[in-house]
């Protein structure tokens, strides 16, 4: 039974080694026998590095140089959703805070109450505090994760604007009727024109 499967293993590795050798045979025979050339307009390959460049120098301006004008406001949305959001925790983090401290040291806050019968307790102070701190902290690894994900982005979006997409390169199903049977036959096809 193990020989079996040895060589059952060794024969596809055998097949696949000649496969990919004779692909790379035929291409090779391709370049020598034809100087094909890329116009410089289509492809650049130094477009996903400029463009991520770009938008980590200047959120959007790498979104910009794809041509996709119309994501910039969604950047600089999300950007600045999160440095609102930073702001206001920080700001109530900070008044809690101080509230904390001067209520520890007998003196009056702004959470006191009428006769000495305070608003808020200590407790209640310190719980607030502590969330105001970590929707601050979660605040800024979110500006940080859109920061980083709009870099990404570009990238991405410069790679994807190099494929070539035309009429010659098509995939899409295909529908045939079998005069035999009268069933209908569906598949996907490939199709390259040349």
């Amino acid at each position: 039974m193990l020989y079996k499967i040895t060589y059952t293993v060794l024969f596809l590795l055998i097949g696949l080694c000649s496969f990919t050798g004779t692909a790379q045979l035929s291409v090779a025979a391709e370049k020598d026998s034809i100087t094909t050339s890329i116009p410089s307009n289509i492809y650049k390959p130094l477009a996903p590095a400029k463009a991520a460049f770009y938008s980590a120098v200047l959120p959007g301006l790498g979104q910009a140089f794809n041509g996709k004008y119309w994501k910039v406001p969604f950047v600089y949305a999300a950007l600045g959703t999160s440095v609102y959001v930073y702001s206001f925790n920080n700001t109530n983090y900070k008044k809690f805070q101080k509230a904390f401290k001067l209520r520890q040291n007998g003196k009056v806050d702004d959470y006191d109450g009428l006769d000495g019968r305070p608003f808020l307790s200590v407790d209640a102070l310190e719980r607030a505090q502590k969330s105001y701190r970590k929707d601050r902290d979660l605040s800024l690894l979110a500006g940080v994760g859109i920061y980083v994900l709009q870099i990404v982005e570009a990238s991405v979006n410069a790679h994807l604007l190099q494929f070539n997409v035309n009429e010659n390169l098509s995939y899409g199903p295909q529908f045939k009727f079998d005069p035999v049977t009268n069933n209908a036959i569906v598949g996907a096809g490939l199709n390259f024109k040349f």
